[in-house]
């Protein structure tokens, strides 16, 4: 018994320095930011805030004008859009990469992968300023070449939401293409040659052998790319809303409505009542989707 006791205590006397630095950097935000939300502070009230209760919630849920239940739902239609394009357009080209007797299919894997390894930080801002800007922009004088008037790309809300939404999946799409590229190659050729045998054409593989077959492979990269989409902030607030080169268009998702309440009018109450509120929504979508796991694996 002292045997156990002691060596339970060097285990936590061993964590202790990770279980510390966790602390500090993980857990010790989020109940300060916890602790804020429950406060007015603002630029007015910087050292003499208070504690409000659930105002800074109340507003952020149930008044509309506050723009909040707006940024959520702009938030979900650009999550689900995202996901929805990038698995179609993986599949579809990660299929096309395990043609049999594809000359150069490593050639074509290595060029997809550019826009995965370059910063996206660059990539938007090339993007922005290469293709979408409405003077110089590569897409406007391809526009003109063919008589056509040019367009402002990321001026209106939609052709903001859609340019961002294709920037997007420019930055994202290489990931879910290797991941979908290497799903496809753990499957048996043999079931393929029974299909044909069968007479199914290429869309009948897919979703009755194919789709079935990589679920359970593709399922954590779909679940963290979910994620990262829903949580998406730099590629909406560099292409429209960064700080001295707003385009027009009044876009918002979550992360950057609360990026701009906190550090544009200070409201830093209120912002952390909107982090807090993704902050549980978050959990509770991973607690969900643990759920669902277990009880298909049961």
């Amino acid at each position: 018994m002292g045997k156990r006791r002691y060596g339970a205590l060097y285990a936590w006397l061993a964590l202790a320095p990770a279980l510390a630095l966790i602390g500090l950097i993980v857990v010790f935000p989020i109940l300060y930011t916890g602790y804020i939300s429950l406060t007015n502070m603002n630029i007015y009230h910087w050292f003499t805030f208070r504690i409000i209760g659930l105002r800074n919630y109340i507003n952020a849920l149930f008044v509309f004008d506050s723009g909040f239940l707006s940024a959520l739902g702009v938030t979900a239609l650009w999550t689900a859009l995202n996901m929805v394009f990038q698995l179609t357009v993986a599949f579809v080209m990660a299929s096309l990469l395990n043609i049999e007797k594809l000359r150069y299919r490593k050639v074509y894997k290595t060029l997809l992968m550019f826009p995965w390894a370059m910063p996206g930080y660059v990539s938007i801002l090339l993007w922005r300023n290469g293709m979408f800007n409405s003077q110089f922009g590569l897409l406007n004088q391809w526009m003109e070449r063919l008589g056509l008037e040019p367009v402002r790309w990321l001026s209106g809300d939609v052709s903001a939401f859609l340019s961002s939404m294709f920037v997007n999946l420019w930055l994202a799409l290489p990931f879910m293409i290797l991941i979908m590229d290497g799903a496809l190659q753990s499957v048996d050729r043999s079931y393929y040659e029974s299909a044909v045998i069968e007479g199914a054409g290429w869309f009948k593989r897919s979703v009755s052998l194919t789709i079935p077959a990589i679920k359970p492979i593709i399922a954590p990269a779909v679940v963290i790319t979910l994620f990262t989409t829903f949580k998406q902030f730099d590629v909406i607030y560099l292409l429209t809303r960064q700080a001295g080169a707003r385009t027009g268009a009044n876009l918002h998702t979550v992360l950057t409505y609360a990026y701009e309440n906190a550090f544009v009018t200070n409201n830093y109450g209120f912002s952390s009542a909107v982090s807090m509120i993704l902050f549980f929504l978050l959990i509770g979508f991973s607690l969900t989707t643990k759920l669902r796991a277990r009880r298909a694996a049961q």
